[in-house]
């Protein structure tokens, strides 16, 4: 298959996906601004969040897709199906617990993500309201990466990657028309947000179970005694939780990382949980557009290579996607720490969103860019171990990162505040994707084609202009003063936006790099 068509196909569906989310936060940025009741929103958001990107996203996908690629490889189709039925009940059962104990615990639960909180009584009370109300919304989403699982697996990309614009705009449907009623009727306007979550997770999994029942692959479910005990006895069953184990353990290590950086957030100051979490969003627009759109079309395809024993097009497959990260994350990286302040301005600086919050926003931001090669390479370095079925790796990395990022917290929150936050976890992908790389040189799973020297030099002249050209852009105009002129602020954007687009990759053309013959690799 053509693997850049198929990542094209995917990254444009995640613009879509990541503008919906902008215009999300925009609007929330507006509306509430960032106080104590936003601090309790997002903390209350993030713990659904938290459990979907530990078992769903997280050690559930990593475990699943490898072993669902080898066994249509390798059995056929009914055993597929057979493994897809048994695994999404055992799945829906463990589900409906999980949901009943998250509403029961909401409270313990914030108390750990956020104990900070109880500064403000109202807003921890807040908090664990909201998180009773969200939780269930694990459950919709472990179902839609069980689905998305299965589709990428059949190679039907753009469904998965479509389906979070629909909880962008439950959200902003909820923040533009839901808030004014609450309001209305008594309820405290904030609430409506996580009504607006649940209404996004039961339409995110309705449209992947229409896709799933297009191709009938839609999972017969059953959840009397004798249906999961044929589930839990099954061998492909026994083998995704045998994965699960140590990718539960990987994965926690970047969750309580972010746990512990929550809670540290809520005992500084007021908005901190806020300013990180709306930088967060200007992080993963690059981060998902281009790690987990190149994470997701790759996983199945080296599953698949391995399964068959063509090593060298693994190999292969790898180089690609490492090179794309390097040529389209480096540039990402240069505006998250050069042209923060622009980007923050422009997208936030509305409504109840001050000055202040939009410098806040931007300091925080720099950590992301310093780490920002890291993360996306980690989306495509990963998968080269769990198409190996290796999870193990990866894990032991992760909890030696882990270690590091609180011992860096330990010198840079005393210093930087919130923004010491970004930087820790900047660093420590930077050492988790170098660790993960030279890893896979080591086992000869991955051997570098020619070529990378001349490349880099290409990749790191073009930078450097870049740079150059938009901290010009950034210093020029009073992007703040601007505030009450969106459109000529937005204007002024596009055009940076396009000028440095233009320099990037003509100079890198300019330099011999030949784009297109890139891409067809």
């Amino acid at each position: 298959m053509n693997l850049f068509k198929a990542a094209s196909t995917v990254s444009l569906l995640t613009l879509a996906s990541r503008i919906t989310g902008l215009l999300r936060e925009l609007l929330i940025a507006a509306t509430f601004g960032a106080s104590a009741l936003t601090d309790a929103f997002n903390v209350a958001f993030r713990i659904p969040n938290l459990f979907r990107r530990l078992f769903a996203e997280g050690a559930f996908s990593q475990a699943f897709v490898p072993v669902l690629a080898a066994t249509r490889a390798q059995e056929g189709e009914e055993a597929t199906r057979r493994m897809i039925d048994r695994v999404a009940s055992l799945l829906l059962a463990v589900l409906l617990i999980t949901c009943v104990l998250g509403v029961i615990g909401a409270p313990v639960l914030v108390w750990s993500l956020a104990s900070g909180l109880h500064q403000s009584g109202a807003s921890f009370e807040s908090a664990v309201v909201m998180t009773r109300w969200m939780f269930p919304y694990i459950g919709f989403m472990s179902l839609v990466a069980l689905a998305a699982g299965i589709l990428n697996t059949w190679k039907r990309f753009a469904v998965p990657a479509v389906t979070p614009v629909l909880l962008n705009l439950s959200m902003i449907a909820a923040a533009w028309l839901g808030a004014p009623w609450f309001a209305a009727v008594g309820i405290p306007a904030i609430y409506a947000l996580p009504a607006g979550v649940m209404l996004g997770g039961i339409l995110q999994l309705s449209a992947q179970a229409w896709a799933l029942s297009r191709l009938k692959l839609l999972p017969r479910i059953g959840l009397g005694w004798q249906a999961l005990q044929d589930a839990w006895h099954d061998e492909h069953t026994r083998r995704v939780l045998k994965l699960m184990a140590p990718a539960l353990l990987g994965v926690s290590a970047a969750q309580i990382s972010l746990l512990i950086n929550t809670q540290i957030a809520s005992h500084l100051a007021v908005g901190s949980v806020s300013w990180l979490s709306y930088a967060d969003r200007l992080m993963e627009f690059p981060t998902a557009m281009l790690g987990v759109a190149l994470g997701v079309v790759l996983m199945p395809q080296l599953a698949t290579a391995k399964a068959g024993g063509d090593m060298r097009q693994y190999s292969e497959m790898l180089d690609w996607g490492l090179r794309l990260v390097v040529l389209l994350a480096t540039p990402c990286a240069i505006a998250l720490i050069v042209f923060a302040e622009p980007l923050v301005a422009v997208l936030y600086h509305y409504g109840a969103f001050t000055a202040h919050d939009v410098r806040q926003t931007s300091v925080a931001m720099l950590g992301w860019g310093i780490g920002l090669l890291g993360v996306v390479a980690v989306k495509v370095l990963a998968p080269g171990y769990y198409a190996n079925q290796d999870v193990r790796t990866p894990v032991r990395i992760a909890i030696v990162v882990l270690i590091l990022s609180q011992l860096m917290n330990l010198a840079l929150v005393p210093n930087f505040l919130h923004a010491g936050l970004t930087l820790s976890i900047g660093f420590g992908a930077l050492i988790n994707a170098t660790w993960l790389l030279v890893g896979l040189k080591r086992r000869g799973s991955y051997q570098p084609m020619a070529g990378w020297g001349r490349f880099a030099v290409q990749v790191c002249s073009a930078s450097i202009l870049l740079m150059i050209f938009l901290a010009w852009m950034a210093s020029s105009l009073p992007w703040l003063a601007l505030r009450d002129q969106p459109l000529v602020r937005v204007g002024w954007l596009v055009l940076a936006l396009l000028g440095a687009a233009t320099i990037y990759l003509g100079s890198a053309r300019m330099l011999g790099m030949n784009l297109m013959q890139l891409i067809r690799r």
